[in-house]
């Protein structure tokens, strides 16, 4: 019976991760600005900044305040701000509304990923399956950013190219129902134990003197990008190398998604029996020689494949390093989800530096980017210590 009414609680809290996932449409949606707006690529890298660089302004502070405001309440307005920012595009449509939902998305995103994750653990008190659990979180999560684009192209197909920016309102739709559904379950409130500690962003920012926190943090910074980034330059990828048409570059995102959702469903399963570190380490080891291949051999069906195996590689390297971080200082779990997640502004840092270096030497700029970000990640795999080890 217990068991039971724990999935009754979970299931709300899960499906959240579905409304998290709404940010990765900035990878297709920003093809459309491009056009829409007449945009070269450098102005068109910001677009996914005006979604991620929230995360590093607003991180940490929702970290704190949460210790007051509790998680599901958290939760609830990070929902609340999303769907605020999905109406605007209805009432007028121009660069200034359009950039202004994309940033609100971000905001609302920002305070969500901030809060769900510790508001899983309200749930699913098992320390033993933690990393499991944000990984099942995380292929929702995958799932979600496999419809997102699939909602754009509908929008597209029932009103025209021209507004597309009519997928806001269906996402916004399903951002209200995820709310009133988790508005309507009891989630008891957090213990002031597990909340106590750390009042002010300058002993939040402290936690960095850690070593194996500061390799965390980075991390996190470097393996968004990755994702961002992939997403990014995966459509303009093929149609750099081989002159495919709008239609056809829609398929390279698609590919993507899909094998970061097969690879966080196998992550969900295979993390409940291999160490997390060990994981980690042979599947950014995987990412590194797939953009390499990538980066070199310029074959159709190779360069799917490598986007494809790209997101497959690093579909559960956020929820390990999250989850290596709360091991860490588990008593601090708020504060260390506000940094962590300041840290996924790398996923508005990123692209635009994949614009300027898509505009100076060319696609393979973009891939070397991105190469150095799982570099980065190669490091940090090999030089943490795991808790307990």
């Amino acid at each position: 019976m217990k068991q039971q009414n724990t999935v009754i609680k979970a299931l709300p809290v899960l499906f959240g991760f579905f409304v998290m996932g709404f940010c990765d449409i900035v990878g297709i949606t920003s093809d459309y600005v491009q056009r829409s707006f007449d945009w070269s690529p450098q102005m068109t890298g910001f677009v996914p900044s005006m979604v991620f660089i929230w995360f590093l302004f607003l991180g940490i502070p929702v970290g704190i305040r949460m210790n007051k405001w509790g998680r599901k309440n958290t939760v609830l307005l990070s929902m609340v701000i999303t769907v605020v920012g999905m109406v605007i595009p209805l009432i007028s449509y121009n660069s200034i509304t359009c950039l202004l939902a994309f940033a609100l998305l971000g905001i609302g995103n920002a305070i969500l990923q901030v809060s769900l994750n510790p508001l899983l653990n309200n749930v699913i008190t098992s320390g033993k399956l933690l990393t499991s659990s944000l990984t099942a979180g995380q292929v929702i999560k995958a799932i979600s950013s496999l419809v997102g684009p699939e909602i754009v192209l509908l929008a597209v197909a029932w009103f025209g190219d021209d507004k597309w920016y009519y997928c806001f309102p269906i996402l916004g739709v399903i951002t209200l129902l995820s709310a009133l559904w988790l508005m309507a379950t009891p989630i008891a409130r957090e213990r002031e134990s597990e909340t106590s500690g750390l009042t002010s962003t300058r002993d939040t920012f402290a936690l960095l003197k850690e070593k194996t926190i500061l390799l965390l943090f980075l991390g996190i910074f470097f393996i968004v990008g990755t994702d961002v980034s992939t997403n990014y330059i995966s459509s303009k990828l093929m149609a750099a190398r081989f002159d495919w048409t709008v239609e056809q570059v829609k398929f390279a995102p698609q590919v993507y998604f899909f094998s970061r959702t097969v690879g966080a469903l196998l992550g969900a399963f295979l993390l409940t029996r291999i160490a997390e570190i060990r994981y980690f380490r042979l599947n950014i080891l995987a990412c590194v020689a797939s953009l390499l291949v990538m980066a070199f051999v310029e074959n159709e069906i190779v360069n799917l494949v490598c986007i494809g195996a790209v997101g497959f590689f690093a579909s559960s390297v956020f929820s390990i390093i999250y989850s290596m971080a709360l091991q860490a200082r588990p008593q601090k779990a708020n504060e260390i989800s506000g940094l962590m997640i300041t840290a996924v502004a790398g996923g508005g840092v990123v692209p635009p530096v994949i614009g300027f270096a898509i505009g100076g030497i060319g696609i393979i700029g973009g891939i070397f980017v991105t190469l150095i970000c799982v570099l980065y990640l190669t490091y940090c795999a090999f030089g943490i210590k795991p808790v307990g080890k």
